[in-house]
């Protein structure tokens, strides 16, 4: 059992802080921005809450955070009342939020100047994956310090790796919202050619995802798609800031993203029809429109 902090229970910090409770054992304080929140948390799960990052980080063996972007982040660990000014010395702080690489390499120099230490660990499996404790965690930070996280991290994942130094795991986490975003353009476009082809979708369904169409997308996505329900999983709005992310690193590292960039405007035109929170499936509806 280790003494655990959760920063950030939103949609995805809410079950993996309870996951940390009830799958690993963990004594587990959290923080979140509306206190009533915690309480709810608190209520459910046993655990306690902390009205500051800071106090919520004191004493703790691990730190970890789910909060929505790079200013979150800096808010909750370096902002006032931040988690970095109580952590303990040899403490691991584990960042869960898709943020830049840039902040990720920031907080890892913030941390083991303050004599504790850091990884970066988004995660992708959407609301559903944190529900169920079987998300995939992408991770960067520094050997010995992974060793010690992943039993932790483990409560609430099913695959969690080491991919190398501070903001290698922001970075895996871009290259998965790359491929997410090609795959549910290239989905979308297939099943609106089906319709006006005439074609029965869930047969064509059925038949090319037993083939090298097939992907998580295509089979837990294509039957929602086609009844144009666009309330699951993870919103366009959010998936607009992973590909800022995505783009702005693009152009600091000389990446060519094309589908990328041309995508992250369809997705644009999915909000101006009111599709802010919709799921990202949602571009089939700006080719039906």
């Amino acid at each position: 059992m280790a003494k655990v902090a959760f920063l950030g229970l939103g949609v995805m910090g809410f079950p993996m802080a309870g996951h940390l409770v009830s799958k690993g054992g963990h004594e587990v304080t959290v923080y979140n921005r509306t206190a009533a929140k915690a309480k709810d948390w608190a209520e459910k799960f046993g655990g306690r809450t902390a009205p500051t990052p800071a106090e919520a980080a004191a004493g703790q063996n691990f730190v970890m955070a789910c909060v929505g972007n790079d200013d979150d982040l800096r808010a909750v660990t370096t902002g006032t009342d931040g988690a970095f000014a109580a952590m303990s010395k040899g403490a691991i702080f584990v960042d869960h939020t898709t943020a830049s690489a840039e902040v990720a390499r920031e907080l890892d120099a913030a941390a083991s100047g303050a004599g504790f230490h850091f990884i970066d660990a988004p995660v992708s499996g959407g609301q559903a994956g944190a529900e169920n404790g079987v998300l995939t965690v992408m991770c960067g930070g520094r050997p010995d310090d992974f060793a010690k996280a992943e039993p932790v991290i483990a409560a609430y994942a099913r695959m969690c790796k080491l991919l190398g130094p501070a903001g290698s795991g922001q970075l895996t986490k871009m290259v998965n919202q790359i491929c997410i975003a090609g795959l549910v353009e290239g989905l979308s476009e297939g099943i609106h050619f089906a319709k006006k082809a005439g074609l029965d979708v869930d047969a064509v369904i059925d038949t090319i995802s037993k083939g090298a169409a097939q992907s998580w997308q295509m089979e837990n996505r294509h039957k929602t798609m086609n009844d144009g329900k666009y309330d699951f999983g993870f919103a366009v709005e959010w998936m607009r800031k992973d590909l800022s992310i995505c783009l702005a690193e693009a152009r600091r590292n000389g990446a060519s993203l094309p589908v990328t960039a041309l995508v992250d405007t369809f997705y644009a035109e999915v909000e101006t029809m009111g599709g802010r929170r919709w799921d990202t499936s949602s571009l089939l509806a700006r080719l039906q429109r």
